[in-house]
């Protein structure tokens, strides 16, 4: 049996109907057609399914919907303001920080989470709070240079 589940996906109210055990992660992809998020290992690991609810990184595959309700679910299409990339995406793109770009979503977000927390974290921290992203095009060294370059944009110093 579906059920009628009101979502709020980068700050609209969406409805949806669908089996009340669908994961999150299928949701949105199948159903709101956000295709960023996407689908890896589905064990809780991996990272490439991360969405922020309520500004924490969740493992969307993991999530039943029904339990998102009534929470702001944020994917990395909500990241940008209109044409105007946030300092993570800029940054990624200027350093070349993602290559086939299929743990990029992920990663994102889950350093999103980490700056909003903490606008000025070590390099240790910056591997910390991504250790659960897993990806295998890079040496994650240009990942974790585009963290720093943001967090530096995002507090005002120079770049």
């Amino acid at each position: 049996m579906n059920v009628l589940l009101t979502l709020n996906v980068n700050g609209e109210d969406r409805q949806v109907i669908a089996p009340p055990e669908k994961a999150l992660l299928e949701v949105l992809r199948e159903d709101m057609y956000l295709t960023d998020t996407k689908h890896g290992p589905e064990l809780g690991e991996g990272g490439t399914c991360t969405v922020l609810i309520d500004g924490v990184p969740v493992l969307s595959c993991l999530v039943l919907p029904i339990e998102c309700q009534g929470q702001a679910i944020l994917t990395v299409e909500g990241m940008a303001e209109g044409a105007t990339l946030h300092p993570l995406q800029q940054a990624f793109a200027e350093l070349g920080a993602a290559q086939c770009g299929y743990c990029t979503p992920g990663i994102l977000l889950t350093a999103k989470a980490l700056l909003d927390e903490n606008r000025r974290p070590t390099r240790d921290e910056v591997k910390a709070a991504l250790a659960g992203n897993l990806c295998r095009c890079t040496g994650y060294t240009k990942i974790l240079d585009a963290v720093e370059l943001a967090a530096l944009r995002m507090t005002g110093a120079r770049s």
